[in-house]
């Protein structure tokens, strides 16, 4: 297994992997929280389902997906896209 992260992600895992196994898991599972937490909320302020950031838990899927939902419609942004532009409020008093 570690040749396996080393090979894909170099020598930051060494460092985790060296410290003792309740350490390591509690590292990963917080780093594996905060990708699925802030995959949720750009996909829901994009407009769509966050239960999507599941995809994030595939290794090598998680890079194709960010690719796509890079180049794929934004219905949120779409939509107030149409909406006119507001004008400021002329609060001179004339």
């Amino acid at each position: 297994m570690i040749e396996l992260l080393n090979a894909v992600y170099w020598e930051p895992w060494q460092a985790i992997l060296s410290l003792d196994a309740w350490t390591t898991n509690l590292i990963m599972a917080i780093l594996l929280l905060a990708k699925m937490v802030f995959g949720g909320w750009v996909l829901a302020k994009g407009g769509r389902s966050p239960l999507w950031a599941l995809i994030l838990l595939i290794n090598g899927a998680d890079i194709l997906a960010l690719w796509v939902y890079a180049y794929v419609r934004w219905p949120f942004v779409d939509r107030s896209g149409n909406a006119e532009p507001v004008q400021a409020a002329d609060n001179s008093g004339n």
